[in-house]
């Protein structure tokens, strides 16, 4: 089991700070759409309770998973050079943006809402009752239309993991699922 990144190959932490992204974002994005589909039922209330502490926990772990992206950047699989391969890595650097500015947005309007923070059942700030406004108004304004761009962009990106693997049958997949890639095998583009 590789713990780095090789040319043809994610290691398992990178593999695992990937799918655990992947399951905390459908957690959020699901539970926001799954709220305005059902509006507010018992079953929104816990599911959107959890909203704020899952995207502190993925602001975390995307700053893990950045650092860890910079660390193996020249030992992962290579962007192609063409227009495909930049365009992979274009999309790939906005994800990580949104997967930055979303939660931290949320975050900066939570610790001026005057509501008090609470994250994972634990009180961080006690609620002061005094709202500040140049604090939440930026979240007010984009949080949730930077949420579903993100979303967008998820889509986008699962729809090229399809490409890639039905249309192109390249491996690029099976390197994010952990199996081994030939090393002569032709790389197209990350999708990392």
């Amino acid at each position: 089991m590789l713990l780095r990144d090789t040319p043809n190959h994610y290691g398992s932490v990178t593999r695992l700070l990937h799918w655990t992204m992947a399951l905390l974002l459908f957690w959020q994005l699901g539970g926001m759409i799954m709220k305005s589909v059902l509006g507010r039922v018992p079953l929104m209330k816990f599911w959107v309770g959890t909203h704020a502490s899952i995207g502190v926990l993925i602001l975390a772990l995307v700053v893990v998973r950045a650092l860890w992206a910079l660390r193996n950047r020249r030992r992962r699989p290579a962007y192609s050079s063409n227009a495909i391969g930049q365009a992979a890595r274009i999309g790939h650097i906005l994800l990580y943006l949104l997967m930055i500015v979303v939660p931290a947005l949320a975050l900066f309007r939570m610790a001026g809402s005057g509501k008090g923070v609470t994250l994972f059942g634990i009180e961080f700030a006690a609620p002061t009752g005094q709202e500040i406004a140049w604090m939440t108004a930026p979240a007010n304004a984009v949080h949730g239309l930077l949420a579903w761009t993100l979303l967008a962009l998820i889509a986008g990106h699962v729809a090229m993991v399809l490409v890639h693997r039905f249309g192109w049958r390249d491996d690029t997949l099976s390197r994010m699922l952990g199996r081994r890639v030939d090393a002569a095998a032709p790389l197209q583009s990350s999708t990392d």
